[in-house]
């Protein structure tokens, strides 16, 4: 009997693993409020771990307007037989914050979140 709950948590553990990695290692997935330099206008981006795309894989992009991104990640899913799902929660949040700052936005938050958004995206402080 005592066999059976050891196997019970190990399986339990196999499955949580890649989001107790996620949380420890990028940590909780934070938002970073981003302006369009042209327009002004202002929308949401995250940083970390990325749960919404552990929990919804290549629908993420669809919710947050990149349909080809997602019919890339869709593809990807489909040939790796689902193996990329697990990778790209990891990779996601910050390919996209990246992709938003490449095309006009800027990070329009608080100081400590601007100096926390560099610093985890590698940008050099100004």
């Amino acid at each position: 009997m005592d066999y059976f709950y050891l196997w019970y948590w190990f399986v339990l553990l196999l499955i949580f693993s890649p989001v107790i990695i996620g949380i420890a290692v990028l940590g909780w997935q934070k938002r970073v409020l981003l302006r369009h330099r042209e327009s002004g206008v202002v929308k949401n981006a995250y940083l970390g771990w990325s749960w919404t795309y552990q929990l919804f894989g290549w629908l993420v992009p669809v919710f947050r307007g990149e349909i080809g991104i997602a019919v890339l990640h869709l593809a990807i899913t489909v040939f790796t037989f689902g193996i990329f799902q697990i990778i790209m929660p990891f990779l996601y949040n910050k390919q996209n914050i990246t992709r938003l700052l490449t095309a006009g936005w800027e990070i329009s938050d608080s100081e400590q979140v601007r100096a926390y958004a560099r610093k985890r995206l590698g940008m050099p402080d100004l």
